[in-house]
């Protein structure tokens, strides 16, 4: 817009909010992503321009925005020594400093505290910040945004300690949830789920062999009972009520 003062500042919008995936940097129109975690495709968004003179005028267009799922592989997660509620609230200012050390452009993918969140925001002195990078076009690689912030990590705690008032300590974390792909998630329950029931198949089949065992062991001890009984009383009775001589005894035996 070629008009100065107001008739020249434009505020940027996203036409009805129609989505949640997304959201606009109002004063430089700037469109970043908020939550497309295992999402993938063509979004198509419709953002306004506003002027702010008297009579506004406004104007609106469609924009295409194609999720790439490997974009995730790029997020990095920076570790502050500070309150949840804190850190949200001077999350502009975070991400400036950010941007400013590395050179880059920085998108807040997420802030968060792995405590319950009433007692991240008034006990725990550890927040997660999910970022990730662009260059002019393209989205920078995780291995070089960590690299370069590491390179600045001095530089960027005393930016941080101005905005806190307070010293601030940075870390990386390398194991970032997202890291555990669905895919991995049913591939490791499967895997659980196979090794309990092969598992329980051989315990059983140990059980039924054991049984097996047993019961040939109880029989063999059976018949060697009643071959040791006949051998101590040589004349028994046989059906008819007659006697048997040890010498039909051992005959019928052999």
């Amino acid at each position: 817009d070629p008009d100065s003062g107001d008739n020249g500042l434009l505020l940027y919008s996203l036409v009805n909010d129609q989505t949640n995936e997304f959201d606009i940097d109002e004063k430089t129109g700037q469109i970043f992503a908020v939550s497309v975690a295992g999402k993938a495709g063509t979004f198509y968004l419709e953002v306004q321009a506003e002027d702010q003179g008297t009579r506004r005028l406004i104007a609106r267009t469609t924009v295409s925005v194609t999720v790439d799922p490997s974009s995730t592989n790029n997020i990095v997660v920076v570790v502050l020594n500070q309150k949840i509620n804190v850190v949200e609230r001077k999350i502009t200012e975070v991400k400036r400093v950010l941007q400013d050390k590395l050179s880059w452009n920085i998108y807040i993918v997420d802030v968060y505290s792995n405590e319950s969140e009433r007692k991240a925001r008034s006990n725990t002195d550890v927040t997660y910040v999910k970022i990730t990078a662009f260059d002019d076009a393209n989205q920078v690689p995780a291995e070089d945004v960590k690299r370069k912030l590491r390179e600045q990590k001095s530089n960027i705690e005393t930016e941080l300690e101005k905005i806190f008032s307070t010293p601030v300590a940075t870390a990386i974390e390398e194991a970032s949830a997202d890291s555990v792909t669905p895919e991995l998630i049913a591939t490791i329950v499967l895997g659980v789920l196979l090794a309990v029931t092969l598992t329980a198949f051989l315990l059983y089949l140990l059980f039924t062999i054991k049984q097996k065992r047993n019961y040939e062991a109880q029989h063999l001890i059976k018949k060697q009972a009643e071959i040791m009984e006949g051998i101590d009383n040589p004349c028994t009775n046989d059906k008819n009520g007659s006697l048997k001589s040890l010498e039909k005894l051992e005959h019928t035996n052999n």
